[in-house]
């Protein structure tokens, strides 16, 4: 059935794209329309635009149009092969800008004159457009007007990933640690406004690359490899509706200038890294080719311990537990792919993306046991595991973008298939010493592999109704996903190896989601609106194989969002939102299967779960002054059936995670951004997020509650101390958090950046030194009415990394910063 399905949806898509091709080429043939010169309803306003000083044709370059009146964007175009444009607007006078990267913008006056207009067929001629390089201007640029590093608007932040010295070298896990409102914790899990019910994509799109918002898969993509991070605290109707905190956007590099141009990256770093990347764009007529490519290898030693106390009547159990591991990861990521333009306004755009990472990790764990105090050993025992791990993911992707007179005319259809495969293999050895009985010698393995593949189609269509800011949207979005995974554990006996029952089995997950949604907006003056309805239907099936137990899952659920926006002034506006959200169980919440690295310490995942709604509410303000910007965000969320790993103690005193479903939680915060360059050599930027914190579990058992407040932050500066050279700090601070069955202790750290332009700017050399004082660890404590545990561990040592990156016709990435207005729209290839 999901292949008939599959190949529905393929035949849709195609059929789709041959029916909008036909429509393109009769457009072509009958050409734009024009009203009848003495009617003047409609006219055209033509030229073209070539380079100033060799009088070559600039293919594609930007012409918006604006109205005298108020200055206020009406339309726009990109022109052809031969430089020319062609843009149908009401007969009035206008303004036009024409842009294009590389080259001064240029403002033209647009003049309507009735008589003159009428005698050239209704049209107003601006002949030929000399734009001149800015190559002069290039010092002025990196000095004065150089982008910044975060930009952010009302409703999405955008960290451009180029402009932070602390991440060069590093991996998409580094850098979503350092973007705003973003954590990424020890263990590698991401989390936004302190909730890991976040939504990765890449490039607008779901992708294997991101892993399940784990660092898995994240580790793995260079960051050469990424332009910038977007983040949506508060998302529209247009996007699933999946992540109560909101979603994040990582998005790949790609340029579209004409000619050959690329940048080459090559890092070395302690502990042992390496790692080379480049990417690569070549334009020529109609074909815009491009290619992301990456080699990373690094180690990552870890360390921890955990103290553990157990009350029984007239005995108290203690466990002393320490362990150290030695990571080792290769992986090398790929993405190859092309834009076929058939028109100046439509295009197709193909890409293969793939990536193969071969992962190692020895750990060690020694526990010591003791009875009633620490002056009384029972026992020990060392175990080690010895895990191999390989990954393959496979994409394919097909999109289709039609413009229609404009750029928020538009339709997008595309079409993805995903092929994902992971195979973990561990070998134990375990020794075990008690003054009760003899030693014992533990010889054990265990293999999980896993099959995931899925499919994505996906329609949106908008179109202005009148004006910019009057416009109606609708769109529909089909995902199939299949997940197999076999996991089978085993131990010697006797020179056999006999499976350990409760432990092997094979899992199989199912989902289909199936959504259709709709907005409309408009402006009245100062104030504008946007409105949206998604309704999603989903259906996920899981089933254990061995025991046939089988648990199927149906919902349907209407999703609304509404956003209200006021601007008192140019670059003083506020919002108001509210959205629905919903975040279902992934796929190892679900699957019951204990891990088994750790013989007295397990996780599981629970099928039993349901998914947690929420319901967000969002109030922000921006003010934006010559040298400074100021962003502030109060929010508040309210989820029901919050999903929270619990740890329980079993009798025979190992310990248990399994997530639950608790009754309650409700989030008050406050989250505040500002920039501020008034000093010509320094920069400044940060971002602190305060947050109130209530969950209720008293459902599951009355002592799981619990109510926190807690904060975290970021402060960045950047000097200029010579030409070509910059220093960057960043201090990161996170705030103690009290849990349902504890507290987490707070964690400060300090990453360092230098950077210095060299071989005649064309290359630049950055060293970087995160965490500089060895001080990221968590650490904390869990709590239980027969239990206590206090825990410390660090996933990753302090890293130390040197970075070349070369550039061929490509400038440092350093443009005139735009503040960015609002829209909620994900750049990179749109869906």
């Amino acid at each position: 059935m999901v292949i008939q399905f599959r190949n529905f949806l393929f035949t849709a898509c195609i059929f789709t794209l041959t029916a909008f091709s036909v429509t393109a080429q009769d457009e072509k043939i009958s050409g734009p329309r024009v009203s009848d010169p003495d009617d003047l309803a409609l006219i055209l306003v033509e030229g073209a635009i070539v380079d100033q000083e060799t009088a070559t044709p600039l293919e594609f370059a930007t012409i918006s149009i604006f109205s005298k009146s108020d200055s206020s964007l009406v339309t726009g175009g990109l022109t052809d092969l031969d430089g020319r444009f062609s843009i149908q607007v009401k007969p009035k006078s206008y303004y036009a800008l024409a842009e294009f990267i590389g080259y001064k913008n240029q403002i033209i006056d647009v003049p309507f004159n009735r008589e003159t207009v009428r005698k050239a067929g209704g049209k107003i001629m601006l002949g030929i457009i000399k734009m001149q390089s800015d190559a002069e201007m290039l010092d002025e640029i990196e000095v004065r007007a150089e982008k910044s590093e975060t930009q952010f608007s009302l409703d999405k932040k955008v960290f451009n990933v180029g402009k932070d010295l602390a991440n060069r070298g590093g991996s998409a896990a580094d850098i979503l640690d350092n973007v705003p409102s973003v954590q990424v914790d020890i263990e590698g899990t991401v989390s936004l406004r302190g909730s890991e019910a976040v939504r990765i994509l890449i490039d607008g799109k779901p992708s294997g690359l991101a892993g399940s918002g784990s660092s898995n898969g994240l580790n793995s993509l260079p960051a050469n490899m990424i332009d910038k991070v977007e983040v949506i605290t508060n998302p529209s109707s247009r996007y699933e509706a999946e992540g109560s905190s909101g979603i994040i956007n990582i998005v790949l590099k790609k340029d579209r200038r004409g000619g050959f141009n690329g940048a080459f990256d090559a890092t070395v770093g302690l502990p042992e890294t390496y790692g080379v990347g480049a990417n690569i764009n070549y334009r020529k007529g109609k074909l815009n080719w491009f290619a992301n490519v990456g080699v990373r290898k690094s180690t990552g030693p870890g360390s921890g311990n955990t103290y553990q106390e157990r009350y029984l009547p007239g005995l108290t159990t203690i466990s002393d537990q320490s362990r150290s591991s030695d990571r080792d990861r290769f992986s090398n990521s790929g993405r190859f792919g092309a834009d076929y333009y058939l028109k100046d306004n439509e295009y197709f755009t193909g890409s293969l993306l793939y990536r193969k990472s071969d992962n190692s990790n020895l750990s060690l764990v020694n526990y010591l046991d003791y009875e009633n105090s620490l002056d009384n050993l029972v026992g020990s025992t060392v175990r080690q595991d010895d895990e191999t791990e390989d990954r393959e993911n496979l994409e394919y992707s097909l999109s289709y973008r039609k413009e229609y007179g404009s750029r928020d005319h538009r339709l997008d259809i595309t079409m993805q298939v995903r092929d994902n495969t992971e195979s973990e293999s561990s070998i134990y050895l375990e020794e075990i010493s008690n003054v009760f009985s003899e030693d014992v010698t533990l010889n054990q393995r265990s293999n999980n592999d896993e099959k995931q593949n899925t499919t994505l189609f996906q329609l949106d269509y908008r179109q202005p109704l009148g004006s910019k800011d009057h416009k109606v949207e609708f769109g529909l979005r089909s995902s199939l996903r299949t997940i197999k995974n076999n996991y089978l554990v085993e131990e010697d006996v006797d020179g056999l190896w006999e499976t350990i029952t409760g432990l092997s089995n094979d899992f199989n997950y199912d989902e289909d989601i199936h959504a259709a949604y709709t907005q409309y907006g408009n402006r009245y003056g100062k104030f504008s609106m946007q409105v949206g309805l998604r309704a999603e239907y989903a259906f996920i099936s899981t089933q254990l194989l061995t025991t046939d137990e089988i648990n199927d899952r149906e919902n349907f659920r209407l999703f609304p969002s509404i956003f209200l926006n006021y601007e008192f002034s140019e670059g003083n506006a506020m919002q108001v939102s509210f959205s629905q959200r919903i975040r279902r169980p992934r796929f190892w919440d679900l699957n019951p299967f204990f891990t088994f690295s750790d013989s007295r310490n397990f996780f599981s995942g629970n099928p039993n779960l349901d998914p947690e709604y929420s319901d967000s509410y969002e109030v922000g303000y921006i003010k934006i002054w010559d040298k400074a910007t100021l962003g502030t965000s109060l929010f508040y969320r309210k989820t029901t059936d919050k999903i929270q790993r619990l740890q329980t103690v079993n009798p025979d005193g190992t310990t248990l995670r399994m997530p639950e479903n608790l009754a309650t939680e409700d989030n008050l915060g406050l989250d505040v951004n500002f920039s501020y360059n008034g000093v010509k050599w320094l920069r400044l930027s940060g971002n602190a997020n305060f947050f109130n914190n209530k969950v209720d579990g008293t459902a599951l058992a009355p002592e799981l509650s619990a109510e926190s407040f807690t904060w975290f932050g970021r402060m960045t500066a950047r000097a200029t101390f010579w030409k070509g050279s910059d220093l960057q700090l960043r201090m990161n601070h996170r705030g103690a958090r009290e849990t349902t069955q504890g507290e987490s202790d707070p964690i400060t750290s300090l990453d360092i950046g230098f950077s210095k332009d060299i071989l005649q700017k064309n290359g630049t050399l950055t060293l970087s030194i995160r965490d500089v004082f060895n001080s990221r660890r968590r650490s904390g404590t869990t709590v239980g009415e027969d239990f206590f545990i206090q825990s410390d561990f660090q996933w990753r040592a302090r890293t130390a990394t040197l970075t070349l990156n070369y550039r061929i016709n490509q400038k440092k990435s350093r443009r005139p910063s735009r503040n960015q207005g609002g829209g909620q729209e994900f750049e990179g290839e749109q869906f």
